[in-house]
């Protein structure tokens, strides 16, 4: 694998791509420093960093998590891309819902130029409302129960500023976002949302270190809890890998063709379906909206409803229980959207294709449907014990959440992913100049040219 990198910088083209990404990243996280204007700076951090205690495992601790710590500085990039993400996910929803949206998908490159754009407005809208909020929160900190203040001069002038900085800053985080996709390596969006999650790892290792430091003379952790959590890691790392890769493979077989005096079709192909379809998605959705039921709850008077709304605090087995339920709900839901069996099953058949044994069009189509029910659910269980393990871990073992969050949930799977892709495209550079990729010995077989 060293080979491997080493042979990486060798090539010019791939040598460029990997050092304009890296030039990207550095002014990525150059947006995730800057403070926004008009806050004091000593207030902010005290004030960000009870907000990251308070609601370190809730989707708020998600919304920093994506904005590479920028959100706990309150940066001018502290929306990083999510609004970018969020509109992504809703055109795509409503793409599979929507005729318009629907035939504009399938106009080719035209049409997903156009969605790109409508994708751009709508990132524009969420980034108004969303600095605008976080701005009303900077300048009414009391209703979070901290006395100080933070903003210096309150009023439509502070949000003005603070709506159009981060407004800016996420257009900005975009357009690199585009470039790195364009002309670096991997694909961007996902990447700069990756370093910020890697951008925490120093810290969770010295609160690592942390916990085994002696209080009082007594160590609340030992050796052989170091050596459980380096075994717990490897292993999770290990399974998010092999599920992420994993895959149904269905045969396809294609009839022969006659075109004149050439005869096209009759080989043998399959069609990957994915174990784990749907991705990280059900684990955003099932956080964003289990966020909101305990804070109404606990705004509701009465003992009942304070009851409620303690049983669904974050960590709790009531709320880890509703948690995994609803994110089997969502790999199911996002399947459903997403992935259509009946187009596929017309595909095949207008090209010549068939699966061995299953007779064209519905009986395909039914088949398919089938088989990706019984491999959604598999990759469902996987993501509903992924997103809880960090939970279980903080919450039994007293873990610090900076350190879980590594073990498990969203983060997690986004840096696998994300990195396997960006391997994959890299590895696909080495094999085109003859070179071995990460898993070969990483010897050179022919020098690029």
């Amino acid at each position: 694998m060293l080979s491997a990198f080493s042979n990486s910088m060798r090539i010019p083209e791939l040598r460029v791509r990997i050092l304009f990404t890296f030039g990207i990243i550095f002014i990525c996280r150059l947006l995730a420093s800057v403070p926004t204007p008009g806050v004091d700076a000593a207030a902010l951090h005290q004030f960000m960093q009870q907000i990251h205690q308070m609601a370190g495992g809730s989707f708020v601790g998600m919304f920093d998590l994506f904005s590479g710590g920028a959100l706990q500085n309150c940066a001018v990039g502290a929306l990083g891309v999510m609004p970018y993400i969020s509109a992504s996910i809703i055109l795509q929803l409503m793409t599979a819902v929507v005729p318009t949206l629907e035939r504009l998908a399938r106009e080719g490159d035209t049409g997903r130029q156009k969605i790109t754009q409508y994708t751009r407005y709508l990132t524009v809208l969420l980034c108004i409302v969303q600095g605008y909020a976080m701005a009303l929160t900077l300048e009414n900190p009391q209703a979070l129960g901290i006395t100080q203040d933070i903003v210096i001069a309150p009023g439509w002038g502070f949000r003005l500023m603070s709506v159009l900085t981060m407004t800016t800053a996420t257009l900005l985080l975009m357009w690199l976002g585009e470039q790195i996709t364009e002309r670096g390596i991997g694909n961007g969006m996902s990447l700069i949302i990756t370093i910020g999650i890697i951008s925490q790892l120093p810290g969770a290792i010295q609160a690592t270190i942390n916990m085994f430091k002696p209080v009082d003379g007594v160590a609340q952790f030992g050796a052989f809890h170091l050596v459980g959590l380096l075994i717990l890691v490897f292993m999770v790392v290990a399974g998010t890998v092999a599920v992420t890769q994993a895959q149904r493979k269905i045969p396809v077989q294609y009839a022969k063709r006659v075109v004149g005096r050439k005869v096209y079709g009759g080989q043998s192909t399959y069609m990957p379906l994915r174990v784990n379809y749907s991705g990280v998605m059900p684990i955003i959705f099932a956080q964003a909206i289990l966020m909101f039921p305990s804070k109404i709850f606990s705004m509701i008077p009465g003992a009942f409803s304070q009851r409620v709304a303690a049983a669904l605090q974050y960590g709790t087995f009531t709320h880890n229980t509703i948690y995994a339920l609803m994110i089997l709900f969502f790999s199911y839901f996002w399947v459903a959207t997403q992935f259509n069996p009946i187009q596929i099953a017309d595909d095949l058949k207008k090209y010549g294709g068939y699966v061995p044994g299953i007779r064209p069009g519905k009986p395909t189509a039914d088949f398919l449907d089938r088989t990706m029910t019984r491999i959604t659910l598999a990759g469902a269980i996987f993501l509903s014990v992924i997103a809880v393990f960090p939970s279980v871990l903080a919450q039994q073992f007293r873990i610090p959440w900076i350190v879980a969050h590594f073990f498990g949930g969203t983060s997690l799977l986004i840096i696998v992913g994300v990195m396997l892709d960006t391997m994959r495209q890299i590895e696909s550079h080495l094999v085109m100049r003859y070179y071995d990729g990460f898993l070969k010995k990483g010897r050179l077989r022919s020098r690029a040219k």
